[in-house]
């Protein structure tokens, strides 16, 4: 008796062009030349990109990212929900509920360039976090500018204003703010504030925002809050009164004492700031992602079907570390991601397959939430003549709920971050759907 045949398998599915263009096209688009002159014109400082260059070699990607329309329009959509979610009395009231007292009063501002970031899955994207003062706009917004044409350019097209559209729209948002904060008037003067600002890593984009600021006409000071002057009525930095921070600080809720001062004022209401105390809490502190991922809590909360559903399509499961739970986390440890609750920066994150014991009791006495691991996809480039695999993320700058900019990141390790060699910030190259 013949064997029975066993049935075919099913064919892999064709890849689509941007996953071929990611994986073969290891050209490089990069015009450092080109970078480097806008870099110094821009700030009007010559010789700032080769000072840029040297202290971070590894910030900016010799080639693109990229990706589908389909994918980009997707997350456009994850912003809107999202965002829609935030409007939500309900949803508001429980995400205050661990938020720091500061943060309940809204002053009005939305918090301007908001970073929602995504890893690429062959699932779709998957919405990792949000971030306030989400760093790099300024800085890919120049990127985009030096790209020359590299590999199939048919269907392939960047995803990036022109730097006149993104100079106007970065200094309308700036102006919108001060007036959700019911301020009348120009918007003479802004102060973009940071501690130790010329020690940042970020500090050379500070510099750019300054810059574009200053040539749509509002003045444009660099400082640290441990510099303000508050006499209960007028802010002043270096001497001038402030009208508005643009805020880069990593303590969220004001609560260190260099930034009382800042506080102060803040909680007067007598500086506009942005983003602020209560943006983070609406938005970017990790345990809401408990509630974007959780489709019954959400509809109990009011979100309407259609949003719902595209948060349970995109954003991972994630839950709070809890003693309840804690055993069950370790044991299975392997399919999640850790992050604190107010983390920033990838910082004290951690993939639970490279948990240790002494690790996973630090985790255990500070808020911490799991996340469903969700692998990052990989581009494939030169680097130094040889062959290497990178991990990715994307991010979208946006205001309001509108996207300003989508740029990615390439790196190694567990986390994104600004020195793999090789890796940096890249620019998004949106392949028309399917195209081949």
């Amino acid at each position: 008796m013949n064997a029975p045949v066993p049935p075919k398998a099913a064919p892999s599915p064709p890849l689509r062009r941007s996953d071929e263009l990611n994986g073969g096209c290891v050209c490089v688009t990069l015009d450092r030349r080109v970078l480097a002159r806008t870099l110094d014109s821009e700030v009007g400082a010559p010789g700032f990109a080769n000072g840029l260059a040297e202290a971070h070699p590894w910030l900016f990607a010799h080639s693109p990212l990229f990706v589908p329309a389909a994918t980009l329009r997707q997350m456009g959509q994850v912003v809107a929900a999202v965002e829609a979610a935030a409007r939500l009395p309900r949803y508001r009231q429980a995400v205050l509920a661990w938020a720091s007292p500061l943060a309940h009063a809204d002053f009005g501002p939305a918090g301007v360039l908001m970073g929602y970031d995504f890893h690429l899955t062959e699932a779709g994207p998957k919405l990792i976090e949000v971030n306030t003062n989400a760093g790099g706009a300024f800085l890919n917004s120049l990127l985009a500018r030096a790209q020359r044409t590299c590999c199939a350019s048919a269907g392939v097209a960047a995803d990036t204003p022109s730097h006149a559209d993104f100079q106007a729209r970065v200094a309308a948002m700036f102006r919108e703010e001060w007036r959700r904060q019911g301020r009348s008037g120009p918007l003479r003067r802004v102060a973009i504030l940071d501690d130790l600002p010329e020690a940042q890593p970020l500090f050379p984009e500070f510099r750019l925002a300054q810059a574009l600021l200053a040539s749509q006409g509002i003045e444009t000071l660099i400082g640290d809050p441990r510099d303000l002057e508050f006499d209960g009525t007028e802010v002043r930095l270096q001497g001038v009164p402030v009208d508005l921070v643009y805020n880069r600080l990593v303590d969220f809720a004001l609560e260190e004492v260099s930034h009382q001062v800042l506080r102060r004022a803040y909680e007067a209401g007598r500086l506009v700031v942005t983003p602020n105390p209560h943006n983070y809490a609406v938005f970017a502190d990790k345990r809401n992602l408990t509630l974007l991922s959780d489709p019954e809590r959400l509809r109990g909360l009011g979100l309407e079907p259609a949003s719902v559903g595209v948060l349970q399509s995109v954003v991972p499961q994630t839950v709070l570390v809890t003693p309840q739970n804690a055993a069950a986390l370790w044991t299975d440890r392997r399919r999640w991601f850790f992050k604190p609750a107010r983390g920033h920066a990838s910082k004290a994150a951690y993939r639970g397959d490279k948990l240790t014991r002494r690790v996973w009791d630090e985790i255990q006495r500070a808020p911490y939430v799991a996340q469903a691991f969700a692998p990052p996809s990989v581009r494939r480039l030169q680097h130094q003549g040889e062959a290497v695999e990178l991990k990715v993320d994307v991010r979208l700058y946006t205001y309001a709920g509108q996207v300003l900019l989508a740029a990615a990141r390439l790196y190694r390790g567990q986390t994104t971050n600004l020195r793999t060699p090789g890796g940096g910030f890249a620019p998004v190259l949106v392949v028309a759907d399917d195209a081949r």
